[in-house]
């Protein structure tokens, strides 16, 4: 596996690339039609893009940035007149339960997706544990999901148990996704935690559940290859009281990595080692980039922004992708009016480029097959995109897919929390990004 630092030529090169290419890919330009998009006379009525993301109470600060991520995309292919005829809709349907994702009620929201037959593909989930119980579901009625955020590797490599997911179709891959999976994401901080952050001794803490346990086995795993040393504690997704756990820390301990999401209680733990006077860095995976201090429900504002100074975060995505600042205004012009989540977050993007992604699948299904029934679009929206000899120009840069439905350009970002950032309350700025794509 070779990493690379992409830098500011390699992105000016992509970004002239999407610019110029009028071939088989869809150009992503934000604010602009959406990609895909077709001026079309006929009314054949309307096909719908479903959105399965927790968004509801503490889970609102990683799910409603991303969902209108993908809002943006559907909003500006109907302004520039649908897609072969059709008008799209956006059907979004909120998993989270008591402000926490839910695998029973993700699962209950893809059965409601797949008996809908004008759904012809779906963005989400967000967290790997729904994603589990729902590509079986979607993998039965051959609906394309397409994940800005899932992590877990089980998901789509066979060797680590992704043919569970999908036993009665193995061979087709309706799941595919934009994010960089966990044997990369985990390692990747490791590394940033021993050769750059100069860590030798911490203390790793997991929520104990699918995403978390398996981002933190994986960085453990290359810490401890690296000559570094670990204690390792669990601590269920309903904890909130860390204080023993902290307490019971070794003396020699010089950093926490915390395997899993803000709502699992990183901002407790976060808050609680600064309440004991600990100081040294607090690093994590995605789960704990979630926004700015002024989001309700993100780690900066659970934590407070003083606190959360030292803390070292990684995106399983690319963080400075082109045409970003074009992005993040129009993600702003769009939701100006929404007090809460009128800032882009960290997986906005990646949601903007899965709707790219489904709505170029219709578009060039319908080229050839304009009078399809909603059956036949939803399984040729499926095996577009899972080609693998397609590509797509999103927002991100050119995507495609693998074979087991990953992303070609797994790309890991790593932020730092700026306490002074978004007016004092603190935020997550880009540092730097490593491409693992294989050579």
């Amino acid at each position: 596996m070779k990493l690379r630092k992409l830098g500011g030529l390699a992105l000016g090169a992509m970004l002239v690339a999407a610019a110029c290419n009028t071939g088989g890919g869809a150009t992503a330009t934000p604010g602009a039609p959406a990609p895909g998009a077709t001026q079309a006379p006929v009314d054949k009525g309307t096909l719908k893009i479903g959105v399965t993301l927790p968004l509801s109470g503490g889970a609102a600060a990683d799910g409603q940035p991303t969902m209108k991520g993908a809002q943006l995309a559907v909003d500006q292919a109907n302004e520039a007149g649908g897609i072969g005829g059709y008008k799209l809709e956006l059907m979004v349907l909120d998993h989270a339960v008591n402000g926490k994702y839910n695998e029973q009620q993700g699962a209950q929201d893809m059965q409601t997706f797949v008996g809908d037959s004008a759904v012809v593909g779906v963005v989400g989930p967000y967290n790997s544990a729904v994603a589990k119980v729902q590509i079986p579901i979607s993998n039965d009625a051959g609906v394309l999901q397409c994940s800005p955020a899932n992590t877990n590797e089980a998901l789509t490599k066979p060797e680590f148990g992704a043919l569970d997911y999908r036993k009665n179709f193995p061979e087709r891959i309706n799941y595919v996704r934009v994010a960089a999976t966990d044997d990369i994401q985990g390692p990747a901080m490791a590394v940033y935690d021993f050769n750059t952050l100069k860590l030798r001794n911490l203390l790793v803490v997991d929520d104990v559940t699918t995403f978390g346990k398996g981002v933190a086995d994986n960085f453990q795993k290359k810490f401890e290859e690296l000559g570094g040393t670990v204690q390792r504690v669990g601590a269920p997704a309903d904890t909130t009281d860390f204080n023993s756990i902290i307490s019971a820390a070794k003396p020699e301990t010089d950093g926490v990595y915390y395997g899993g999401v803000v709502t699992s209680g990183a901002g407790l733990l976060l808050k609680q080692l600064r309440q004991q006077g600990k100081t040294f860095p607090f690093t994590g995976p995605d789960g704990i980039v979630n926004g700015s201090g002024k989001a309700e429900g993100a780690l900066i504002q659970i934590a407070g922004a003083a606190a959360s100074a030292g803390s070292y975060g990684t995106i399983a995505a690319i963080g400075d992708f082109p045409g970003r600042a074009d992005f993040e205004a129009a993600y702003a012009e769009a939701f100006k009016n929404d007090a809460d989540f009128n800032t882009a977050g960290a997986y906005s993007g990646p949601a903007y480029a899965c709707a790219t992604i489904i709505l170029k699948s219709l578009e060039e299904f319908l080229k050839t097959s304009p009078d399809a029934d909603q059956a036949a679009i939803r399984e040729g929206v499926r095996a577009w995109a899972s080609d693998t000899s397609n590509t797509f120009d999103t927002v991100l840069g050119t995507e495609s897919f693998d074979k087991n439905g990953d992303t070609t350009q797994p790309f890991i970002s790593f932020y730092v929390v700026d306490p002074a950032a978004a007016d004092g309350a603190g935020d997550w700025v880009f540092k730097e990004q490593l491409n693992f794509a294989q050579e």
